[in-house]
């Protein structure tokens, strides 16, 4: 069932749980993920950022019919785009939401052209996300930098009309160069202040136990990439394949990213959280090839 996020995040924040918002590459690992989803009985938010495809509007269109064959409720997420370009592109493509991060800007230019794409994506049922504060990279982790006010929250929010606002508390994109530390209490005060869908980005190897204090804490959204790969690039260099067991190459990494999922649901909390479950759902069945 193809939804926006706004769908998925609105009740999830009502219910006080997360929803994972896996990366997606290619059909094979949404497909996979997407039947995690399936297992599960849960909502979710299949990301695609910019660089990592050819065609956003390509895999868009190919990840929406997935969706709509999916028995569970699933949105489809532009991840950290960059311009009114992107968004343009990922619209064409059957996107369900974008994110547009301008972060890294000034407050009022932030503000502004958040502004533009809620007004350009909203008439045409669009959720946006946006980022106030800003999430930097685990390769140069530094814990106390770029956290986000909560007070500027609360008030850019209401500025841009957004429908879910990721928060800087002390996570990282990628893998940590360092330990992580949490603002826990910056969160909390943060979601007291907005009552408002809140996401968290970076939170491959922040932790399951910080994870689920989040989850807890007010976050209703958790990104996720490097584990997932991490997980399915570790199964398969310690596989031997011998002859023809090659051809699992493909399946091999498809069931351990769908293992990987089914895990990081059960942390976010959104286990059983599915609505309106009708239908198989996704077809399935084995890949081969013995050419």
């Amino acid at each position: 069932m193809l939804v926006s996020m706004k769908q998925i995040l609105d009740r999830a924040n009502a219910a006080n749980y997360a929803v994972l918002a896996p990366d997606i590459f290619s059909e094979i690992d949404a497909r996979a993920f997407i039947e995690a989803a399936e297992d599960m009985n849960a909502p979710l938010i299949l990301g695609v950022a910019y660089p990592t495809t050819n065609d956003l509007s390509f895999l868009g269109r190919i990840t929406v019919m997935l969706a709509q064959q999916s028995r569970v409720p699933i949105a489809i997420n532009l991840d950290h785009g960059a311009d009114i370009v992107q968004v343009a592109e990922a619209v064409r493509g059957g996107f369900t939401s974008v994110m547009i991060d301008c972060s890294m800007l000034a407050y009022e230019e932030n503000v502004a052209r958040v502004k533009e794409v809620v007004d350009m994506v909203h008439p045409l049922g669009i959720s946006v996300e946006a980022e106030i504060g800003h999430v930097g990279s685990g390769e140069d982790y530094e814990a106390g930098k770029g956290l986000t006010d909560p007070e500027e929250a609360l008030r850019f929010i209401k500025e841009t009309g957004i429908d879910a606002c990721a928060v800087s508390i002390g996570t990282a994109h990628g893998a940590y160069k360092g330990t992580p530390h949490l603002d826990f209490e910056r969160l909390e005060k943060i979601k007291a202040m907005t009552q408002f869908p809140l996401v968290l980005h970076g939170s491959s190897g922040t932790g399951e136990e910080n994870i689920r204090r989040a989850c807890r804490s007010g976050i209703n959204k958790v990104n996720v990439c490097n584990d997932l790969l991490k997980a399915a690039y570790t199964k398969i260099s310690g596989t031997e394949l011998v002859g023809n067991q090659v051809y699992d190459f493909w399946p091999i990494i498809a069931d351990t990213l769908r293992d990987s999922v089914k895990q990081q649901i059960d942390i976010t909390g959104s286990t059983d959280k599915a609505w309106n479950v009708t239908g198989p759902g996704l077809p399935r069945g084995a890949v081969t090839m013995k050419e």
